[in-house]
């Protein structure tokens, strides 16, 4: 995927080679209570039918379960579908166009909230269309919104999704809300439902300095980070990666971080040893139809091949899908190989479906696909 940005825990733990420690779960029990609240601080979305309330409800945090908290963006992703990309100075004609909820924070959040894990969702909108489409795709599907800002003033982030008729597909940002107004400094409740999480995660669609304060406020309290290195070209601040779990690039991500080549496995070997030379221990490399890694400084690589998928349709949200499905796995206490194929076959049935958040799959699904694999 290429993308052109513009300005503008966790259960019980049996295995020995879990990602996160029974400890640090004890660390913290649940969410505390005053963030567990029927209110909503966004005041352009309600709940449409006894349905919709139903399923939000069933899926609340109960007092047990430590939550999958997801800071980051919330886009609208204006889809077309081509059969090529354009030339330079040329104008094609689109066989259709769609809008969809997307952006990789709602995108991760949404898979958790699809997979029946307690999921929060900590981000912004605009004050607009956009913005409730965005919401009202994640309330569908069981995630907690209680924190999500509107911002006014400023519209909704976006993207342009240049589908083409292999599944693969180009992308330009424009950043919107997800860039814009957060508050400085974030607020002790917003900060509160991180410290009381299972796991958190993050992505690169909202300013390195809100991720960085999200990440040493999560480390203060024991809870592990995976930071997904999708979105800003940029560096990775070495303060954010201080207070980092587990990155997580793609191929190219990793290339463009490390200013190493990443096309062949030994390349990609040698540039995650750069990574554990700017301070992260846990590598997890996504590397498209080849599958993917987990490198853990100082032990065996793992590797996951990929599930085949029966027809790719649509890769948008792939990558979001299996980074959110492996945290899922992990605060759930699944070994690193189980978190690695739990994760592969989420991934696998999200290509079948346009669109990214309506195509992440639900837990049922998912264990059938691995019961057939």
């Amino acid at each position: 995927m290429n993308s052109v940005k513009l300005s503008g825990a966790k259960g019980l733990i049996s295995s020995k080679d879990a990602i996160f420690t029974q400890q640090s779960i004890n660390r913290r029990s649940s969410v505390p209570t005053q963030f567990i609240r029927s209110s909503r601080k966004f005041k352009s979305v309600s709940l449409r039918s006894a349905k919709v309330k139903a399923l939000a409800s069933a899926q609340k945090p109960d007092g047990s379960t430590p939550p999958l908290v997801v800071v980051g963006s919330a886009n609208a992703d204006i889809y077309v579908e081509i059969d090529r990309l354009p030339k330079e100075g040329e104008t094609i004609s689109a066989k259709t166009g769609q809008t969809l909820a997307g952006g990789k924070g709602a995108n991760q959040a949404a898979c958790g909230g699809k997979l029946a894990y307690p999921t929060y969702f900590l981000g912004q909108v605009g004050d607009d269309a956009h913005g409730k489409l965005v919401t009202e795709a994640l309330e569908i599907g069981g995630v907690r919104l209680d924190y999500v800002n509107v911002v006014g003033g400023v519209p909704t982030g976006h993207a342009v999704v240049m589908l083409q008729a292999d599944g693969q597909n180009s992308i330009v940002i424009v950043g919107g809300s997800n860039m814009s107004g957060w508050p400085e400094p974030l607020g002790e409740e917003f900060l509160g439902v991180v410290r009381g999480g299972g796991i958190v995660l993050l992505q690169r669609e909202i300013p390195d300095g809100v991720n960085i304060h999200v990440a040493k406020a999560a480390r203060s309290a024991g809870v592990p980070v995976i930071l997904d290195a999708g979105g800003m070209d940029a560096p990775i601040p070495p303060e954010l990666l201080k207070f980092v779990d587990i990155l997580s690039p793609n191929e190219t991500e990793l290339a463009r971080l490390t200013g190493m080549p990443t096309e062949s496995f030994e390349q990609i070997s040698q540039a995650v040893d750069k990574c554990y030379e700017m301070g992260v221990k846990q590598v997890l490399v996504k590397l498209g139809s080849k599958g993917s890694a987990l490198f853990v400084k100082g032990e065996e690589t793992i590797q996951q091949p990929i599930i085949p998928a029966k027809t790719v349709v649509d890769t948008t949200g792939a990558g979001d899908t299996f980074t959110a499905a492996f945290a899922v796995a992990s605060v759930e206490g699944k070994s690193r190989k189980e978190c690695l194929r739990f994760a592969a076959a989420a991934a696998s049935l999200c290509v079948q479906v346009k669109g990214a958040i309506p195509s992440m799959p639900d837990r049922k699904s998912v264990l059938n696909l691995l019961e057939s694999h």
